[in-house]
């Protein structure tokens, strides 16, 4: 049985990959080391990363890769206690491609040096191609001059023995190496971004022409795998799944009905804080298309009373939270004897959690999930997408014919509109902020553009204007409208709409919503503001 068993005994990991090529990525502590392997699964090839410092010798080889990626990060190597690759993972025989701080360690173990320089480079460069090697076939050719990214101080300045130079840059004379014998290849620069146009076809030669991975790792292959895992873990017992209606729950909840029908009862728990007509979508979809056994509960008004009065986010989210969990755990104590919870964790959520910074990071606002559940419900967790990315989620969801409209749907926070009523919460509110909402993505689609947009939301401000209807005086609520486009959330920009766009919204919400006399455009990114307005 291909699985691993955490040391509490509350979660079993499915390994989907156990018949593909594998490449591990060693983590430096690189902000976009997630790229790195989003570009790599782009190829039909898995891979994982790992924090530099929990890969031992013997936990590589019993991974099998067919190659190493060493990513880039925040240290110097000229420093006295900085990361290092693991002792001996230049003696396992096996492919290396170092990135920036990953070129920079490579280097320095292997005996060349590298020095803090007053030349660096941030952002766009030029790299000068000086000879061909497999790594650029069909891409770069001698005397090439190619755009890259750069973002480094410190730069190789002599090589160890056996390498050679592929590229220069104005700031780093040995911009781009190898060792062909020894197949091993590092670059200064940042393949893994867009900024970088040839860097994802440069990973691809690694992993398929160096490593000679064969690209077969797809949603297809993943769904079928991770339905007889799934098998394999439950075996006849009871699983529940709590159901948002979101992307990542809704995949989750399909995935385990294929694999073992009647034994999964799904939980929706109605906050009566959902967008107008989503609880009713959400039943239909799954207890009457699915036929998924589905228990809706309505504890809309248990909910809003806990809410009454209270205005500060950290309170409402926390209060949802809690009340999530006391519902959610008194529904599945009537369903009888559950032996796993079903949650939608994606990759994301694992690297974040076994980071090798160790320490806290600043918390920005609570986020809304299942957390605690396991502990307090004695049982064992069913997490069949914590090997994806959102974006594998949705090819997933794709795999199991899941229909397209749902899929594409914007993400939407657990705590659901209370969020987006800065303020004290009432069932008026409520009522107000659906209406302008459904308008505005009414328009959205109307005009196509859905789909370019990575989350829109409209949101209640607690400020009253004045405004004029026909001869008479108003004095009603301000509407912010939000639009961004993003890749993953974690940054983000306000999506540029056209003037025309703007107006004919507005005038639709002020003409149709009883309660807002004026809209205003949120145009912050993110950062230094977040997506959400709490």
């Amino acid at each position: 049985m291909d699985m691993t068993q955490t040391a509490d005994n509350s979660s079993i990991i499915l390994d989907t990959s156990q018949h593909h090529d594998r490449i591990l990525i060693l983590d430096f502590g690189s902000q976009v080391t997630q790229l790195i392997a989003r570009r790599v699964r782009e190829t039909g090839v898995y891979c994982e990363i790992w924090p530099f410092n929990q890969a031992d010798i013997d936990r590589i080889k019993d991974f099998q890769p067919k190659g190493i990626i060493l990513s880039g990060g925040p240290s110097s190597v000229t420093e006295e206690n900085s990361p290092r690759a693991p002792e001996g993972l230049f003696d396992l025989g096996l492919p290396l491609f170092g990135i920036c701080y990953g070129q920079q360690t490579m280097v320095h173990q292997l005996g060349g040096r590298v020095e803090t320089s007053d030349h660096r480079e941030f952002g766009r460069a030029y790299v000068d191609i000086k000879s061909r090697t497999q790594i650029t076939q069909d891409i770069w050719e001698e005397g090439a001059h190619e755009q890259v990214w750069m973002s480094h101080g410190d730069r190789v300045t002599s090589l160890p023995e056996g390498f050679s130079v592929i590229g220069t840059s104005t700031g780093a004379p040995f911009a781009f190496i190898a060792d062909e014998a020894r197949q091993f290849y590092a670059v200064q620069f940042h393949p893994e971004v867009v900024h970088t146009p040839h860097g994802g076809q440069l990973l691809k030669n690694f992993t398929h022409e160096v490593c000679g991975c064969a690209g077969d790792w797809t949603m297809a292959a993943f769904r079928d795998e991770a339905i007889e895992k799934i098998r394999t873990q439950v075996g006849d017992g009871k699983v529940i799944c709590g159901l948002s209606g979101g992307v990542d729950s809704s995949v989750t909840a399909v995935l385990l009905h294929e694999a073992i029908g009647d034994q999964l009862t799904c939980i929706y728990v109605d906050t009566g804080m959902m967008r107008a007509g989503e609880s009713e979508q959400v039943v239909e979809l799954f207890r009457n298309h699915y036929n998924i056994p589905l228990i809706h509960e309505d504890a809309s008004d248990k909910f809003l009373g806990l809410l009454d009065g209270v205005s500060d986010p950290e309170k409402k989210r926390k209060i949802i939270g809690a009340t999530f969990i006391d519902v959610f755990d008194a529904v599945s104590s009537r369903i009888g004897k559950v032996d796993f919870l079903a949650q939608g964790t994606l990759y994301p959520d694992v690297i974040e959690s076994v980071s090798f910074t160790g320490g806290p990071s600043v918390t920005i606002k609570s986020h809304h999930n299942v957390g605690g559940l396991p502990e307090r419900m004695n049982l064992k967790l069913v997490e069949p997408l914590r090997e994806l990315f959102k974006d594998e989620v949705r090819d997933l969801g794709r795999a199991l014919g899941m229909p397209e409209d749902f899929i594409r749907r914007h993400p939407f926070p657990g705590p659901g509109l209370a969020i987006r009523i800065p303020g004290e919460i009432t069932e008026e509110k409520l009522e107000i902020l659906r209406k302008a909402d459904t308008v505005y993505l009414e328009e959205i689609r109307k005009a196509g553009l859905y789909d370019a947009i990575w989350q829109a939301f409209a949101v209640l401000l607690p400020v009253r204007t004045v405004g004029v209807m026909g001869d008479d005086r108003t004095y009603d609520y301000v509407c912010a409208l939000r639009a961004v486009t993003s890749t993953d959330g974690m940054t983000a920009d306000y999506y540029h709409f056209d003037h025309e766009f703007l107006g004919n919204v507005s005038t639709r919400i002020i003409n149709e919503v009883r309660g807002i006399n004026r809209v205003v455009y949120d145009i912050t990114s993110k950062p230094p503001g977040t997506i959400e307005w709490e």
